[in-house]
């Protein structure tokens, strides 16, 4: 078939199929704030770009689930489910559960003649979400929520039922195909990753040569290592440095989980502005290939050499090599291992695991697996160049994610709107 388009009079919309309707939110849904006045405890909850889910399989992310669940909005199969905050970054679903949430949610009923499936696509259409900004109020801009008297005079298109089924049939056929692609190639990119961690593991702490000589470190949670080898302990490759800054000038550097040592202005995101104290005078400062540990988060990776000269924060803290002969990207791979992570949690001290500390004495007790000096750089050198190519692959991937998701997106757009016409498509 051929569509004949018209305009629909909805700027985000813009022209539809000519014996397609328009019509408002209010006249296509019922707004449900059923109380859960008999304590269902199916706790649902909503996540970004994911819809509505079970709160048990969210993970330990949000707010927690309260007390009192007769307070709750009872919601049942098929019903779409608004984030009024969040509606615009994707926190939007149709229900798959009977359940109860939070009563700050939106909870809709399709009326007669409404497929709430087809509705979940256009809810969940991006451009129809950022349109939505606009009727978003509040003091700042994370704490903006839909304004409810507006968003149900928002015009949607309306197909005939038939035609809505249709579609809502054909995304789900074509998503779920392109879903898996994505899947697969997370798992790939997943493989690569542990491709990598499998690979530094080895290399820092069993050398380059599989078949060398190896002798025991001495120390249980190290095991066996090359014969020319040596131990000892962090205390005799660092050494603290206190030195501080008077004025409060220098770049200012981060520590991060995936990355390291990196320069704050490198690592907010677009659009964010820098966040500084008023004053940065007392901050450590920090020469290039020093070692820098965040103390609270050393069981996360937190912690690497600096390519940089800089200041951190005083929370930090700063060490730099004893001996120059020392080769400090060693230490960046050896240190960031499995390893020594599993070393650093067991050190740590604290009365809650998000409060964990590992203190400077207890870091530098730390016994270091120590090769020749001559041999940290070949290391160094090898893990750089395997690592640079798992990197491309690893990007190479991460593209092809992109490339996936943008399309879904672009085709769930084309055929919502009805710019793609699926009525004569056989699935399957």
């Amino acid at each position: 078939m051929i569509n004949n388009y018209v305009d629909s009079g909805v700027e985000w919309l813009q022209d539809i199929p000519s014996h397609w309707g328009v019509k408002t939110i209010k006249k296509l849904f019922t707004e449900s704030n059923t109380k859960n006045t008999e304590g269902n405890t199916n706790y649902l909850s909503i996540v970004k770009d994911k819809g509505v889910v079970l709160y048990s399989d969210k993970g330990n992310v949000g707010n927690k689930t309260s007390d009192h669940p007769e307070k709750y909005k009872m919601v049942e199969v098929g019903d779409i489910v608004i984030n009024p905050m969040n509606i615009i970054i994707g926190s939007v679903g149709r229900s798959k559960y009977e359940g109860c949430l939070s009563s700050v949610y939106i909870v809709l009923k399709s009326n007669k003649g409404i497929s709430s499936n087809y509705y979940e696509y256009i809810f969940s259409h991006k451009l129809f979400q950022k349109y939505l900004k606009r009727i978003c109020y509040g003091i700042m801009e994370l704490r903006e929520s839909l304004n409810k008297i507006e968003f149900y005079v928002e015009k949607l298109p309306v197909p005939p039922l038939q035609e809505q089924e249709q579609i809502s049939d054909y995304l789900d056929y074509k998503t779920s195909k392109i879903d898996k692609l994505i899947e697969k190639t997370e798992q790939k990119i997943e493989l690569l990753k542990e491709q990598r961690t499998s690979l530094i593991n080895t290399t820092v702490t069993k050398g380059l040569n599989p078949n060398v000589e190896m002798k025991d470190s001495g120390v249980e949670w190290i095991g066996e290592i090359p014969s020319k080898w040596k131990t000892t302990r962090l205390k005799y490759i660092f050494k603290l440095r206190e030195e501080k800054t008077d004025t409060g000038e220098g770049e200012l550097l981060t520590v991060t989980i995936t990355k390291g040592i990196v320069r704050r202005r490198d690592f907010i995101k677009k659009g964010d502005h820098l966040s500084r104290s008023k004053s940065l005078k007392g901050y450590k400062v920090c020469y290039t290939n020093d070692l820098v540990n965040n103390i609270m988060k050393m069981g996360f990776r937190c912690l690497g050499i600096s390519d940089y000269n800089g200041i951190v924060s005083p929370a930090y803290s700063v060490f730099s090599f004893i001996n120059n002969k020392n080769k400090p990207m060693y230490w960046d791979y050896l240190l960031r291992t499995d390893l020594y992570v599993t070393e650093y949690k067991k050190r740590s001290k604290g009365i809650q695991e998000s409060r964990m500390r590992l203190y400077d004495d207890y870091f530098l007790d730390i016994v270091s697996i120590v090769p020749p000096h001559q041999e940290q750089q070949q290391i160094v050198d090898y893990l750089d160049k395997e690592n640079s190519k798992l990197d491309k692959l690893i990007d190479i991937e991460s593209k092809r994610i992109k490339l996936l998701k943008e399309y879904r997106q672009s085709l769930i757009s084309d055929v919502v709107t009805g710019k793609v016409d699926v009525r004569d498509e056989v699935l399957g």
